[in-house]
């Protein structure tokens, strides 16, 4: 589920970076919200329960300075445990105004345990990201990138880009951003294919939504990994995700949230 968790975080898709350290005013969520979801996997023409995704925003502070710190939290079924196992913790600090800090990924996929940081810093108005990666055979790899541009993680990301505002988005649109992953920092893209309503069949409620897809390239051929949909409203909470894995299809729908921020205007009553 690793593309799960990925996708989740290309809400980035909104981003625009003028600065390395990228302040920006935090419209979309407050500390307490939580958000849960239900994950499905097509298994020979079956959908079948995969597991449960939780994302957890609470106030902090990072080397004594007041932070954000967000949980997303993937935990496989027992079900299917028994063909995949999926533990996944995913740690990140940001400032107050979404500037990432720290993040860190302790992940069992498989048979296959692996750890992931990368901590920020700032020094003279640039980006520095010192990433760390331990395999899971216990080997150590190690990352020094420097930059002028905003770099992210899967979960600031996502954090920071609940904020944009993507009113002038046409059709089509390709965004590109940076993301640190795996000790390198990656080229993504980001198509936006427009708003549609989406109704929820474990409540009923239809909202309003804007649609992206992440692509991956091989060549000049485009391959879509998986498509999203978030409420076109402030909150710009991810309802649903389609993925299209190697081995089938996997989607995940919001089960239930707490602690929204903003009124959830984008619900057609």
């Amino acid at each position: 589920m690793k593309k799960f968790l990925l996708l989740i975080t290309c809400l980035a898709a909104f981003s625009a970076a003028a600065t390395a350290q990228c302040p920006l005013e935090n419209k979309a969520f407050n500390a307490g919200e939580r958000l849960d979801y239900q994950l499905y996997f097509n298994w020979q023409f079956v959908w079948i329960k995969a597991g449960t995704a939780s994302l957890d925003i609470q106030k902090s502070t990072y080397e004594g300075k007041s932070a954000y710190r967000a949980n997303l939290i993937t935990r496989g079924s027992k079900r299917t445990d028994k063909f995949f196992m999926m533990r996944d913790t995913l740690t990140s600090y940001i400032t107050t105004d979404l500037i990432p800090l720290y993040y860190r990924k302790g992940a069992l996929e498989g048979k296959r345990f692996y750890i992931d940081e990368a901590r920020y810093t700032y020094p003279n108005g640039k980006i520095h990201v010192s990433q760390r990666y331990v395999n899971n055979e216990g080997k150590v790899k190690t990352n020094e990138y420097n930059d002028t541009e905003c770099v992210f993680d899967m979960v600031s990301m996502m954090m920071r880009a609940r904020s944009f505002d993507p009113a002038d988005y046409r059709d089509g649109q390709k965004i590109k951003f940076r993301m640190a992953d795996g000790c390198k920092i990656k080229e993504a893209t980001i198509i936006f294919r427009g708003r549609k309503k989406f109704k929820m069949e474990s409540t009923g409620i239809t909202y309003q939504c804007l649609v992206f897809s992440f692509v991956e390239y091989k060549g000049k051929k485009e391959k879509e990994v998986v498509t999203f949909y978030i409420t076109d409203d402030q909150n710009h909470m991810p309802v649903r995700l389609d993925l299209y894995l190697r081995f089938g299809t996997a989607k995940a729908f919001l089960s239930s949230h707490k602690g929204l921020r903003n009124p959830q205007t984008s619900i057609i009553k």
